[in-house]
């Protein structure tokens, strides 16, 4: 009888991730075939990529031939800089307080792995509620519990920190902010930065601010950032703060892995420090396209045009059948449903009108007696308009017929 190979105890601690429990729920179901297959479920940017990054990628193919630096090119660097003054009118340091890494997601998880001390009692990672499955399972793995603060429909389905009680705060270690939120679309105001900055210098714990979906809005203005929030709070320093941004969204990029983390030049130090050893260096080539791609705002200008014109047309239609309005910004819906039961609509939609949607439930857990994710649907705008406006409309057909068999 061969023994089980070691492996670390952790990693049975995380929980499968909502696509593989929709998968999962989805077995049994035969679509219409009927309909041609259409998937809102999943945020994976489907506009073109640039012309501008494919070219750059192309054009740099000789970085192949030597190794990265952890910390990037100062040229790089340098763009970036310049992108946050342009974006939030602040100075940042090229040299000590940004480092590009290979996607907001990978640097989500790998933070954690560097600023939790799991010897001390009680280390506690502070997350939103619904979430992105990254912050949780980089807590578990890095050795910590996580305490969740559930959406608050009252609140346009902001965070409500609230829920957080005084003891959890003094174990804190690490705080996720998603800003505008996924899968709400909910941006924090000033008045709530600054009172996580003042819970961050009463515990002292890290604030990592994900923002991966800051240049897809629907207002006039520009969602608030991190950064922005401690600057217009006389934090200049960015103490305990560092903030994630990432190219997929931005640039319709996702498959080029690319972003940058910037904030707190301690915690970068460090943060630096675990990727060298890590071996998280950037491609040239895809820093050469990285660049490429901040340097330019015109594609980013026409790519939220694309979001604002199909949302524009989406939104009110299925308001007319499910409970949803614009959100601050992203690129998601979050509808609630009639008879609140999310799983059996998105299963019987799946069934009679071949279009895939994640049900809420499956992106939060249950805390504070409720499941904040319960009775609500995720739907993904990010194909090209027609086939996200023909989703649509078979969604409006259905709900219609939903509403009556309840």
């Amino acid at each position: 009888m061969n023994a089980q190979a070691p492996h670390n105890p952790l990693l049975d601690k995380l929980h499968p991730y909502p696509f593989e429990r929709l998968r999962a729920l989805q077995k049994g179901v035969t679509p219409n075939p009927a309909y041609t297959p259409i998937s809102l479920g999943i945020g994976e940017p489907k506009h073109p990529a640039p012309a501008l990054i494919e070219q750059a990628l192309l054009a740099n193919l000789k970085g192949l031939s030597g190794y990265p630096a952890t910390a990037g090119d100062p040229g790089l660097r340098a763009s970036i800089s310049a992108w946050l003054k342009r974006r939030y009118a602040i100075d940042v340091d090229a040299a000590t307080q940004i480092l590009p890494v290979n996607g907001s997601r990978e640097a989500l998880f790998a933070l954690a792995q560097t600023v939790i001390d799991p010897t001390r009692p009680g280390a506690t990672v502070v997350c939103p509620n619904p979430f992105y499955q990254i912050y949780e399972g980089a807590a578990l793995l890095a050795g910590a519990q996580v305490a969740f603060a559930n959406s608050d429909p009252k609140r346009n389905f902001a965070a409500n920190w609230a829920e957080i009680d005084e003891a959890a705060w003094a174990k804190t270690q690490l705080l996720y902010v998603c800003s505008p939120g996924n899968p709400t679309g909910a941006v924090m105001p000033l008045e709530e930065w600054q009172m996580l900055f003042e819970l961050s210098d009463r515990h002292g714990f890290i604030i990592a601010s994900d923002e991966c979906y800051s240049e897809i809005y629907f207002r006039e203005e520009a969602p608030l950032g991190g950064l922005e929030a401690a600057v217009k709070l006389g934090r200049s320093d960015f103490r305990n703060l560092i903030a994630f941004t990432s190219l997929s969204k931005r640039s319709n990029v996702p498959g080029m892995r690319s972003g940058f983390v910037a904030g707190d030049a301690q915690v970068i130090k460090q943060f630096l420090l675990y990727r060298t050893y890590h071996g998280s260096a950037m491609s040239p080539i895809v820093q050469a396209a990285s660049l490429a791609a901040w340097d330019d705002e015109a594609h980013v200008v026409a790519n939220r045009e694309q979001y604002r014109a199909k949302f524009g047309r989406i939104t009110p239609m299925l308001a007319e059948v499910l409970d949803v309005a614009l959100p601050d910004a992203g690129f998601y819906l979050w509808c609630g449903v009639p008879g609140g039961d999310d799983v059996a609509f998105a299963l019987q939609l799946l069934a009679q009108y071949n279009v895939t949607v994640l049900p809420g439930s499956l992106l939060a857990r249950e805390a504070h007696g409720v499941n904040p994710g319960a009775g609500r649907v995720r739907l993904a705008l990010v194909a090209e308009q027609a086939e996200c406006l023909e989703a649509a409309q078979r969604i409006v057909a259905f709900a219609a017929e939903y509403k009556r068999g309840l």
